[in-house]
């Protein structure tokens, strides 16, 4: 069975649906509501469990109530938290998001203070018991610490690039496979087109280099040339997570032995369905959906 650590943050997610997103201060009214577990490697997690994947999460939650739920929402998908620290007498992280009728969302995100940020603990794990390693740079030290060891373990790496104040060079250069979003790959090289900034990037990695953006789909570097995945055309609810799953669904492809045009297909095809439905994780397909759906595009 394939193996795969997911190493970075785990938030409460609460979700408000409403028509229009705000475009001023005022007092609006939601028409649904949904508190559901989030983060870029959690979601990324439970998107490779479900698709059949064993999946370790590992990260950092408090003693309370929000990192029991979210605890136990890991699991009841497969993903084992048994490498998930928690902090006594600590708050869990949480995001706000407002959701509109057409699934753009804005998000605002509260990473709890409480959960320090040493990932010297980590090096009590054996990172060569996994096939893929994937984490995120909400938790930098974490990040840096995993791929480190997978590095010496001869185990492949890929990088969720997506938005942090933090310079993110380092972790970079330790990823096999960097996929960006597109504001990340802006913050990082300061290039606002999106190819000259994944041009930039290559620069730091030996690696490969890729950026998700949306319903453009996704663009990376093979043999120096731009390649490029479109997105699939999908009747969308919610975007949330999107980004999240295509980089567990990154990883499985990968673990299998498919990167490139096989492994980005694939990823978006995944990321196209989770939108089909409200939150970031109800609407992760498994692998026999995705072919079915894909069967569709011969």
């Amino acid at each position: 069975m394939i193996r795969i650590a997911c190493v970075g943050i785990t938030v409460m997610d609460r979700l408000y649906y409403v028509g229009d997103l705000p475009t001023e201060g005022g007092k609006y009214v939601a028409n649904n509501y949904r508190e559901v577990g989030g983060g870029p490697a959690a979601t990324a997690a439970v998107a490779a469990a479900k698709l059949g994947a064993k999946v370790d999460f590992i990260g950092r939650v408090g003693d309370d109530d929000t990192g029991t739920s979210l605890l136990q929402e890991l699991e009841s998908f497969g993903v084992s938290t048994r490498y998930t620290k928690r902090f006594s007498h600590a708050r869990s992280s949480q995001s706000a998001i407002v959701v509109d009728a057409r699934g753009e969302r804005i998000i605002v995100t509260y990473p709890s203070p409480d959960l320090q940020a040493d990932a010297s603990w980590l090096n009590d794990i054996d990172f060569s018991q996994w096939d893929v390693v994937l984490a995120d740079v909400r938790w930098h030290e974490g990040t840096k610490n995993a791929f480190t060891q997978a590095r010496a373990a001869g185990v492949p790496t890929v990088l969720d690039g997506d938005t942090t104040p933090q310079d993110i060079s380092d972790l970079v250069a330790l990823s096999d496979h960097a996929v960006f979003s597109a504001p990340g790959l802006r913050r990082m090289t300061g290039e606002q087109d999106l190819l000259t900034g994944l041009k930039k990037s290559q620069m730091l990695t030996n690696g490969h280099v890729y950026v998700t953006n949306g319903s453009e789909g996704c663009f990376w570097l093979e043999n120096q040339q731009i390649a490029h995945q479109s997105g699939f055309s999908v009747d969308v609810v919610d975007t949330t997570g999107a980004g999240d799953v295509f980089h567990g669904a990154f990883a499985y492809s990968l673990a299998q032995g498919e990167a490139g045009v096989d492994g980005v297909r694939f990823a978006s095809a995944v990321a196209a369905l989770k939108c089909t439905r409200p939150g970031g994780r109800a609407g992760i397909p498994d692998c026999d959906q995705t072919r079915s759906f894909l069967s569709l595009y011969v």
